[in-house]
């Protein structure tokens, strides 16, 4: 049982990082200093420590959840999958955190509100979701592209985004191009759902193969060599949190 000890302290700390320490929650925390600053007026030094109490505050939220709720390392059980992703729905709705379809949505918006035509709008998509990590397995952007350029060619100049007439013709053209991929706006939750669900199972894995990792080092020391590794599906971190 040592050696389970060390995993699942190991573990813990995993998660908590998984949940709070993500690098577009520096965004999250740069929005809050923005917001904050002119309203109350505040000095450098008291904005630092509110910033730190709100991420203080949303991990002890994250960990009271994660001490309740039972999650089980198996990447390739669907239920395990579903589950972990209903807990993690759960740590960002009580510790006020991003999904990540929200995540990209702050992005896109910081990202592009300063950028005026739409060519470089869609180009900026294209990166935010190439280091998303997300692919288009559609070939939506290609086609989005194509409508740009038909667009630009009856006009005869650059579509900038001010220019409401053209970019409702625009619009016009990505509601066709959503027709025929089938996309409806109705089903948009089930894509975010399906998205959730992604990143569930690719924290998992990753989890478990740390977990792995952490079982052979253990393994290697003395006190540990005669005793059996365990089933990382038989960790329970809610013991050891």
């Amino acid at each position: 049982m040592a050696l389970a000890s060390r995993v699942l302290s190991r573990s813990k700390q995993l998660y908590a990082g998984q949940i709070i320490v993500q690098k577009d929650y520096v965004g999250q925390v740069r929005s809050f200093a923005k917001e904050a600053a002119p309203a109350t007026d505040l000095k450098g030094d008291q904005m630092l420590k509110n910033i730190f109490l709100d991420v203080k505050n949303k991990f002890e939220t994250a960990m009271s959840v994660l001490r309740k709720e039972k999650i089980t390392i198996a990447p390739e059980d669907p239920a395990a999958v579903t589950q972990y992703a209903n807990v993690m729905k759960t740590v960002r709705e009580k510790a006020q955190l991003f999904s990540e379809s929200q995540r990209i949505q702050f992005t896109i918006q910081q990202k592009t509100q300063d950028i005026p035509d739409a060519r470089t709008y869609l180009l900026t998509l294209k990166e935010i979701r190439i280091k998303r990590g997300l692919t288009d397995e559609l070939g939506a952007e290609a086609l989005m592209m194509d409508a740009l350029e038909k667009i630009e060619k009856d006009i005869k100049k650059p579509l900038m985004r001010n220019d409401k007439k053209g970019m409702a013709l625009l619009v016009a053209e990505f509601d066709k191009i959503n027709k025929t991929l089938g996309i409806r706006k109705e089903d948009l939750p089930k894509y975010e759902e399906q998205l959730e669900l992604n990143i569930a199972k690719a924290q998992l894995e990753e989890l478990k193969k740390d977990a792995l990792e952490a079982m052979e080092t253990q393994k290697k020391r003395e006190e540990f060599k005669d005793e059996p590794m365990v089933d990382v599906k038989s960790l329970d971190i809610r013991n050891f949190v």
